[in-house]
């Protein structure tokens, strides 16, 4: 008979629905054994080896369900200009990097115009000023346009193909030392902010999810079977984003009356695309940001509904990427149909409010419907938080705090609805449905971070946005689950240690 090591950690405070008010947890064989009280834990596992917690919140390790690794280890071994508050300060930065790292192409990512006072955009003679004939390629936050010095005529950032095409030749000009160590960064950085799981979604470029669309179901299995990738979803696009003047609107954007935006994929290709995954049981997605392209997903999924009938929709865990511009109605559909949603809470929080990017591109009126979190909870719609690395921080507690802090009155949700939807939920949109993984309770996989809260586990409470109903008491003798203050003037907890499966992988 095998006997297994037991952990017991204790003198902390540990988030589990099961046991709101434990101090101490048990982990066996990668698997959490117990929850309770130090004084009880110490009796029932006399031989555990005993870590102290000296005061620190344990919780369920995060998962990040929108990530782009290859591109988030560029920024973090490259050059991140998402500190750029100028094109000055930016040019500023791209000489300083170019000095420090005279060899091969410059890899930059992060600049974002709509925040600096001039907001024009980077030329390819800004860039050549600085570079000569060197090649860079300097993606715009949102990276769906770019700034290039590698010999073009164009001035202007690329958009649409064009950037594509650049972006693909950018890359191939990466050793596969570059590439590795950057997904090493990217998944080191992602471990030492509690996240234990990514969802990759860089289209057909690294398996996770695989962006390419099918017209059958036969192809969508062979697709699965070469790639070995989890679903046919990710990025694949519908549309654009916002802040390039890409998204597909219904109607022009505001400060480009003659712009509607891009089409990638038409309802028919959507349609096919659905079916073809639905009657070969895996999952399909898209990006999708501006109404149009909602639209246009939401009548492709009527469609697959009436062709298989609802339920084995759901079973598919189909998913959209961002969200950002949907009605009540079509939420209604989306959870009636299972759809997860996953959005990115910090695009609010960059680019929402009356003076913000969404504001200045679609106006006040249609900017405060965006990422509407409250809307599509109240609809059953799932939710899964992710960061869009690069485009945003993938600490997840900024994601949280964003979600529950929206600048749109009524859109915001609770802290526990956002924390649900960055763990347990993102394990659920990447087909991990078991019930039990995404929490701390007896038979749940030990995967789990140590955060240390400034105020100590005195800090720890149950709180509600000020404008939203709750389906649960915030009273402490409800028993809910505590989280850590998450105001916007509160210090985020620091990660101590993240553990998955039982295994350190930080700390």
């Amino acid at each position: 008979m095998t006997t297994f090591a037991t952990t017991l950690l204790l003198g902390g405070r540990i988030h589990s629905p099961a046991a709101p008010d434990a101090t101490a947890i048990a982990i066996r064989d990668g698997v959490v054994a117990w929850l309770g009280s130090d004084d009880v834990g110490r009796a029932l596992h006399p031989d555990a080896t005993v870590v102290d917690l000296e005061g620190a919140f344990v919780a369920p390790a995060f998962v990040d369900s929108h990530v782009h690794l290859t591109a988030t280890g560029l920024t973090v071994v490259g050059l991140d200009l998402r500190t750029a508050t100028s094109l000055p300060h930016l040019l500023t930065l791209l000489a300083e990097h170019a000095a420090q790292h005279p060899d091969g192409i410059i890899w930059g990512h992060g600049w974002d115009e709509s925040g600096w006072p001039e907001r024009v955009v980077p030329t390819t003679a800004d860039l050549d000023g600085v570079l000569g004939g060197r090649p860079a390629y300097l993606a715009r936050v949102d990276v769906h346009s770019a700034a290039d010095a590698a010999g073009f005529s164009a001035q202007g950032p690329l958009t649409a193909d064009a950037h594509h095409r650049v972006r693909a030749a950018a890359r191939d000009l990466l050793s596969a030392t570059q590439r590795r160590d950057a997904q090493r960064a990217a998944l080191d950085l992602a471990a030492r902010n509690g996240i234990v799981a990514v969802h990759e979604c860089a289209g057909p470029d690294i398996v996770g999810y695989w962006g390419e669309a099918v017209d059958d179901a036969g192809a969508a299995r062979e697709l699965l079977a070469r790639t070995g990738a989890h679903g046919l979803a990710g990025d694949l696009f519908i549309d654009g984003a916002l802040g390039s003047r890409t998204a597909w609107l219904q109607q022009p954007y505001t400060d480009a009356p003659s712009c509607c935006g891009n089409t990638y994929l038409d309802t028919d290709a959507v349609t096919a695309h659905l079916l073809a995954c639905t009657e070969a049981g895996t999952t399909a997605g898209f990006h999708v940001i501006g109404d149009a392209a909602v639209a246009t997903v939401v009548e492709a999924l009527e469609r697959t509904v009436a062709a298989f009938g609802a339920p084995a929709v759901a079973r598919c865990g189909h998913r959209l990427e961002h969200l950002e511009m949907v009605d009540a109605e079509q939420a209604r559909k989306l959870g009636a149909w299972g759809v997860v949603a996953s959005m990115q809470p910090n695009f609010d929080a960059l680019w929402g409010g009356a003076d913000g990017m969404y504001a200045q591109r679609l106006g006040v009126d249609r900017a405060r419907g965006l990422n509407p979190f409250a809307l599509l909870a109240s609809q059953g719609v799932p939710l899964a938080f992710g960061s869009d690395s690069p485009v945003t921080s993938i600490n997840p507690w900024e994601s949280v705090r964003a979600a529950i802090s929206h600048r749109t009155a009524g859109s915001a949700i609770s802290a526990r609805s956002a924390f649900l939807a960055a763990s347990r939920g993102a394990w659920r949109a990447g087909g991990v449905r078991d019930g039990m993984t995404g929490t701390l309770v007896p038979g749940a996989v030990a995967s789990y971070a140590v955060w240390q809260v400034p105020g100590g586990a005195d800090a720890l409470d149950v709180t509600a946005p000020d404008d939203a109903v709750q389906r649960w008491s915030t009273d402490p003798r409800s028993r809910v689950p505590v989280l850590p203050p998450l105001g916007p003037d509160d210090e985020l907890p620091t990660c101590l240690q993240t553990v998955h499966r039982g295994e350190l992988i930080h700390g």
